[in-house]
C-alpha cells in the first residue's frame, strides 16, 4: 500500500462538500481550496459552486487521488466503495462512531478496512482531524485556520486529532509552523509504522514529534523509529485512563513503561508533556548534533541561570571546567563582580556579552552552549557574534530569550535562521539542552 496519493496527491475530492458555513464539508473545502491542483466538491445535492469550485455529482466523474470524506459514519463504507471504483488511492475519514464506539462501530470500521484492502486505498482515520503538509499546499482537514499554518521543520504525528491540532497551533503561535501534522485516529489501515517512514523521507522534516495512546502494531512502530534517520521524540499518554483511551481512538491498553523502554532502545527521546514534545523536537530539528553532553551555560542574569543549572544538574548534565585559554579570554571581558566559572554570569547584559558567549562556544571542553539573556533595547541580542560562532563552530546553541515579544522578534528570527534554537523560559531552554546532551551519549 502506497501513501503517495494520501500525502502527495495531484488532485483532491471533498465528498460531502457544502456551501453552508460551519458544516464539516464547508470547513474542509475552506482548507482544501489552498491546494495547487484540482479540487472537486462532491455533493449530488450541491448547486453552483463553493469557494469558486463547481459542484460535481460523484467522485466517479473526477480524477481525484485523494478523497476527504465529510459524511457520517453509516454512509462511509459506501463512499469508500465509490472511491475505490473511481481509482482514488488515498482517503481521509473524519467521522467518528467506529471502533471507539462499540460493536456496531467496529463492524463499520471492518467494512472500511475490507473495502480499502480490495481497492488498495490508504486511509487516514477514521475519527481523525486529518493532515496538513504546508510545503505541499495540502490542507486535508476541517480545522478552521489550518490553511494559514506556515511551513516549519517539525512534523507532528498524533494518534489524537485534538493533540495534533493543539500542537500545530502551539508551534504556529510561537512562530515556527510545521513540516506536517498527521492525525492517525483509529488507524484502520494506516498506522505509525506506515506514516513514520513517509515522514522520514520528507526533506522538509527536521524532527518528528509523536503522540501515542496505543497501537496493535507496536512492533512495526518501534521498528520504523529505529530505522528512521530523522530524530524522533515521543509522548505516550493514556497510561492511567484506559477506558477513556478506548472510547477515544479504540486504542489497546498498553503500559507506558513498555513504550518508554522500547522507544528509548529504538533511539527516540521520550517527553512527559506536549510542550516538552515540541521543544525537544525543535531543538533536534534546529541544532547540529552535539558531540558530547558537556554544557557551557552563559547568563546575563544570575537568578534564571541558577534555575537552569539546578534543572540540568538534576538530569546529570555535565558542566565542564573551561580551558585555560577560555578563562584568560573571559578575564579580559568580565568585571570583578561576575561569576567566571561554568556557569558564567555577566551580572547583566553588556556590550561584550556576545564575546563571552563566543569564548565559551569555542572552548574545546564545551559540546553544547546554553544562554540566558533579558532583552535590552540599547543592546539587543548579540546576533552577529552568534552568527559568526555558528558559522565556524559545529555545536548546538540554545538561547533563552526574555523581553517584549515584538521588540525581540527580529533578533530571535535571525538566531533561528542561524540554527540557534530559542526558548522563552529558563526551564524550556534547560530542557532543550538536556535533550541535546541525552542524544549525544
Amino acid at each position: 500500500m502506497s501513501l503517495t496519493d494520501l500525502f502527495d496527491p495531484d488532485s483532491i475530492a471533498v465528498i460531502g462538500a457544502s456551501k453552508t458555513p460551519g458544516k464539516l464539508g464547508n470547513d474542509a473545502m475552506a482548507n482544501a481550496k489552498e491546494f495547487d491542483g484540482p479540487v472537486y466538491p462532491v455533493n449530488p445535492s450541491g448547486e453552483g459552486s463553493v469557494y469558486g469550485y463547481e459542484f460535481v455529482d460523484s467522485v466517479a466523474t473526477t480524477d481525484a487521488d485523494l478523497a476527504l470524506c465529510c459524511v457520517p459514519a453509516p454512509a462511509t463504507p459506501d463512499v469508500i466503495e465509490d472511491c475505490g471504483e473511481a481509482g482514488v488511492g488515498g482517503a481521509v475519514v473524519f467521522a467518528g462512531g467506529f471502533a471507539e464506539s462499540g460493536a456496531q462501530g467496529e463492524q463499520l470500521q471492518e467494512r472500511i478496512r475490507e473495502t480499502a484492502a480490495e481497492y488498495d486505498i490508504a486511509i487516514l482515520g477514521p475519527n481523525t482531524a486529518g493532515h496538513i503538509i504546508p510545503h505541499r499546499s495540502v490542507f486535508s482537514s476541517f480545522v478552521p485556520g489550518f490553511d494559514e499554518i506556515e511551513t516549519g521543520d517539525v512534523a507532528v504525528v498524533a494518534q489524537s486529532g485534538g493533540v495534533g491540532v493543539t500542537a500545530t497551533f502551539q508551534l504556529d503561535r510561537e512562530g515556527y509552523g510545521t513540516a506536517g501534522m498527521y492525525g492517525l485516529g483509529n488507524r484502520v489501515n494506516t498506522d505509525f509504522g506506515d506514516v513514520i517512514p513517509a515522514v522520514d523521507d520528507d526533506p522538509e522534516t527536521g524532527a518528528m514529534a509523536l503522540h501515542i495512546e496505543g497501537t496493535e502494531e507496536f512492533d512495526a512502530a518501534v521498528q520504523a523509529i529505529d530505522e528512521a534517520s530523522t530524530p524522533v521524540v515521543a509522548l505516550k499518554s493514556g497510561n492511567r485512563a484506559e477506558e477513556f483511551v478506548q472510547s477515544h481512538t479504540g486504542a489497546p491498553v498498553q503500559s507506558g513503561e513498555r513504550y518508554e523502554q522500547a522507544l528509548t532502545d529504538a533511539g527516540a527521546v521520550t517527553a512527559d508533556s506536549l510542550t516538552e514534545l515540541l521543544d525537544a523536537s525543535r531543538a533536534l530539528a534546529t541544532c547540529p548534533e552535539a558531540s558530547g553532553p558537556n554544557v557551557g551555560l552563559v547568563t546575563a542574569q544570575a537568578g534564571p541561570g541558577i534555575m537552569m543549572a539546578d534543572y540540568l544538574k538534576d538530569r546529570n548534565v555535565n558542566f565542564p571546567e573551561l580551558s585555560a585559554e577560555t578563562r584568560e579570554r573571559l578575564d579580559d571581558l568580565l568585571l570583578g563582580f561576575t561569576y567566571d566559572q561554568n556557569p558564567i554570569d555577566t551580572g547583566r547584559p553588556m556590550p561584550e556579552f556576545g564575546e563571552v558567549v563566543d569564548a565559551v562556544g569555542r572552548d574545546e571542553n564545551v559540546d553544547i552552549v546554553l544562554v540566558y539573556e533579558i532583552f535590552e533595547h540599547s543592546l539587543g541580542y548579540p546576533v552577529e557574534e552568534l552568527e559568526g560562532l555558528t558559522n565556524e563552530v559545529d555545536k548546538p546553541v540554545v538561547f533563552t530569550v526574555a523581553g517584549p515579544s515584538e521588540a525581540l522578534a527580529e533578533d530571535r528570527q535571525r538566531m533561528e535562521d542561524s540554527g540557534i534554537a530559542t526558548f522563552d523560559t529558563p526551564e524550556r531552554g534547560a530542557y532543550a539542552a538536556s535533550v541535546l546532551a541525552e542524544t549525544s551519549r
